[in-house]
């Protein structure tokens, strides 16, 4: 979630009358003033708004317009992983509440508190120096907070009865391939070979541990020094799986100077990661490995599978886009996007 608001793009409004009535019967003590409704301009996937009533803010997350995959874009999960974890990891905001939403604004919808912080992307806010050691610092917590969320006890939440750690890899590998197929829009040779060869080297056993599998710097929020992360947004994927998955996703996010051209900016602007003084994804895996005494030297298989999985995310949004189920014109090139990931999974994998 980034943290960047602006007026509601057009076909994504809320009724916001009916949002207002409902919230004022939801919960005590709301101020005496008109709702406030913006919106997160970052973001892919699921709609996420600002909520203002004089000194009250909320944000409210809901799920993108349009068909959605089986599965896919659950609040009343979401809204639990954050009710079992926001206690035990601090940067997990806390949920408010949520709603079938039918009756209000149409789908299911949740509530969390709004923090307050920087989210870094694309660049380094106004007045910010940007120094080597900034740099590192930054990738030193992040590195330290996603062994920390590793390191909770899921057990002793009620997390145990919306995961299945038996066989995560297994099923998420042929999981994301029947995803793909699903929304393919064109033929890339190379996909064939490289799923052939992620079903082939399925790890036999791994750890679980809770994972947010959506781990990225522009998901994070920190203090305005920079030196703590405070935040951490966009749940909907987490769920107890392999650590290594979830430290494979990461480094599919975390750009370096020397990737591809289109890798860097197929999204955009290239994160700030390519800087100077941030990690390079070998340094992120090692002190990774360090911090948490786990053994990573089966990385290249989760890079590869991490790269793929956000190769089948693109495709979605991408085909969702080609069937008019959204106008975002942010979408319109993401095949090529999509092609580009399929054959950095493809030289990863067989670089190994």
């Amino acid at each position: 979630m980034n943290q960047d608001t602006i007026s509601v793009r057009s076909g994504e409004e809320l009724d916001k009358a009916a949002l207002e009535l409902f919230l004022r019967r939801s919960l005590p003590h709301l101020p005496d003033e008109p709702l406030g409704v913006l919106q997160f301009s970052g973001g892919h996937s699921n709609l996420t708004y600002q909520l203002k009533m004089g000194s009250w803010e909320a944000v409210l997350r809901r799920p993108p317009l349009g068909p959605v995959a089986p599965k896919a874009h659950d609040m009343e999960r979401e809204h639990k992983i954050l009710s079992e974890i926001h206690e035990l990891f601090s940067p997990a905001p806390k949920p408010l509440l949520f709603s079938k939403g039918e009756e209000v604004i149409g789908v299911p919808f949740f509530l969390m508190e709004r923090k307050r912080g920087l989210v870094l992307d694309t660049a380094f806010p106004e007045g910010v120096r940007a120094e080597e050691s900034l740099c590192t610092h930054i990738s030193q917590e992040m590195v330290r907070q996603l062994v920390q969320l590793h390191s909770i006890d899921y057990t002793k939440t009620e997390l145990t009865s919306i995961s299945k750690p038996d066989g995560f890899m297994e099923r998420q590998v042929h999981g994301w391939i029947s995803r793909y197929e699903r929304s393919k829009t064109e033929d890339i040779p190379e996909v064939e070979h490289l799923t052939r060869w992620l079903v082939s080297h399925i790890p036999s056993r791994s750890e679980a541990c809770m994972i947010h599998y959506d781990y990225k710097l522009n998901n994070s929020m920190f203090d305005l020094e920079l030196k703590e992360m405070t935040g951490l947004f966009d749940w909907e994927m987490s769920t107890v799986g392999d650590p290594l998955a979830d430290l494979g996703v990461a480094m599919s996010y975390w750009m370096e100077a020397s990737d591809p051209e289109l890798l860097k900016t197929g999204l955009g602007k290239p994160s700030v990661t390519v800087m100077k003084g941030f990690y390079s994804r070998n340094q992120f895996i090692e002190e990774y490995a360090n911090l948490s005494g786990r053994d990573v030297s089966l990385i290249p298989f989760y890079l590869t599978f991490a790269y793929f999985k956000l190769a089948v995310i693109c495709q979605q949004i991408y085909y969702r886009y080609r069937k008019g189920q959204t106008h975002d014109h942010r979408f319109s090139g993401f095949h090529h996007f999509v092609k580009s990931l399929i054959l950095h999974a493809s030289n990863t994998a067989f670089r190994e």
